[in-house]
């Protein structure tokens, strides 16, 4: 197997992607563990996290840290370390790299100087997640973790109301009550979703329901309130339920600047849905 792309010296080093555990020690790859122990160093986002993977295993290997505030600054020398024939690992804390995670600009700059980059898959909890959802997993959407503002969560939201694709999002404890109180409230009650947390953990559940079901066995539970999660919402649905999500969005864009019923009359003239189905999304 060539060790490198045409442009790229013959004796070029590998960049290797590499998928860690999001949580069970025991779905690191026999491969992926092999590679580890073989490369000349590892580029972590933390360091500290990766030392503690790697004592686990018993492997010790030079570090390199690797995140959103240096990964520009880092690239190019990285680059240079491969074309010098060194050999790279890629991780991020958990999980495949570069899914919500840092690294995409350091594997952009190695195929621009044509280095060979090679995957080592494993674990990705959107993937997981969706594979435990009972939802459409043919097309879907992965929109990582939506905006800490409320106003911006709202917009991103109501841009993804009319999306016939199942949707995707990750979300961190101290937010997925706001979260999921903004899911109701653009993408309607009665929306079909399921919440994977802790995935491969000890306490990992999977609850599934609509919006409003979720919000509220996520408010009674304080255990569901804990822990990382994965947000799987049912797409809008080509038709009917397009036009609805369609009108819940103007609707709550419209409210910005007219009095409800104007803002219902105008979406519902717009998209073809019910007036009464945009006033329920409302309540």
């Amino acid at each position: 197997m060539p060790t490198s792309q045409p442009g790229a010296p013959a004796a070029a080093g590998t960049l290797h992607v590499v998928a860690t555990p999001i949580g069970n020690l025991g779905d690191l790859s026999a491969r992926a563990l092999e590679t580890l122990k073989t490369v000349d160093a590892i580029c972590a986002e933390d360091t500290r996290h990766t030392r503690q993977l790697l004592s686990h295993f018993g492997l010790e290997r030079p570090l390199i840290a690797l995140h959103q505030h240096n990964e520009d600054a880092q690239a190019a020398q990285l680059v240079q370390r491969l074309l010098g024939g060194e050999s790279l690992a890629l991780v991020s804390d958990a999980g495949t790299p570069l899914v919500s995670d840092p690294g995409f600009r350091l594997v952009r700059a190695a195929r621009a100087a044509g280095l060979r980059v090679s995957p080592v898959p494993g674990a990705c909890a959107a993937i997981g997640a969706l594979s435990v959802a009972g939802m459409p997993s043919d097309r879907f959407v992965f929109e990582g973790f939506l905006p800490a503002k409320a106003s911006a969560r709202r917009e991103r939201l109501a841009r993804l109301a009319a999306e016939p694709r199942t949707l995707i999002f990750y979300e961190s404890a101290h937010r997925i009550e706001e979260s999921l109180d903004d899911l109701v409230a653009v993408f309607g009650a009665q929306r079909p979703a399921v919440i994977a947390r802790e995935l491969t953990k000890l306490f990992e559940t999977v609850l599934d329901g609509t919006l409003e079901d979720l919000r509220a066995r996520v408010a009674a539970d304080p255990n569901q309130r804990k822990g990382e999660f994965v947000l799987i919402v049912e797409g809008a649905g080509e038709d009917a339920d397009a036009r609805i999500a369609e009108g819940q969005r103007l609707y709550a864009k419209l409210t910005e600047y007219l009095k409800p019923s104007q803002a219902a009359k105008l979406a519902a003239e717009l998209s073809g849905a019910p007036r009464k189905a945009l006033y329920n999304s409302a309540e």
